[in-house]
């Protein structure tokens, strides 16, 4: 006979998803510098990299730091994609939320390559970013990001990585 379990209650659920979250943001201090936060719904994360004057690369347009641009958008490609290798985990409760210091993190995907597409100056203003992963196996994935910022159809850049995904922790 199969054991039927109550299902958790969402506020316990919602709790373990942000602690998560919070725990693999807050563990790159690179995501801290540049102050890129992460929104949840569901299992979809959307990158929010705040303005800020130290952003700006080009003070005559005035126009964000192509860098800047490419980290985060990097940096969304690495955490959706860690995201998603972690969610199984996370939802059945084998990923303690206890234990997510910053010296037992899962380990990030290694990026093995990384093109951004510059499509327009990225403005003065909060970006966006989205990543979608159109290949992911044991070993290697590949994902691709969209960064914008006052509206969603209008692009400034895009970029594709592929990554080495961390080999299992046991």
């Amino acid at each position: 006979m199969t054991e039927f379990r109550k299902p958790e209650p969402v506020q316990v659920v919602k709790q373990r998803r942000d602690g998560v979250l919070r725990a693999l943001v807050e563990g790159v201090p690179y995501i801290r510098f540049l102050g890129i936060q992460f929104e949840r719904r569901g299992d979809e994360l959307t990158a929010l990299m705040p303005f800020d004057e130290s952003l700006i690369g080009n003070p005559i347009l005035p126009a964000l730091h192509g860098g800047a641009t490419a980290a985060f958008l990097e940096i969304t490609a690495i955490i959706t994609l860690n995201w998603s290798f972690i969610w199984e985990d996370m939802e059945s409760g084998a990923l303690d939320i206890e234990d997510l210091t910053p010296d037992h993190l899962p380990r990030l995907p290694k990026t093995i390559d990384f093109t951004v597409d510059y499509l327009r100056s990225g403005l003065p203003r909060d970006a966006y970013a989205r990543a979608r992963i159109n290949r992911s196996g044991r070993r290697y994935a590949s994902v691709h990001v969209e960064g914008w910022q006052d509206n969603r159809n209008r692009i400034f850049a895009q970029a594709t990585g592929h990554f080495l995904m961390p080999p299992p922790q046991g």
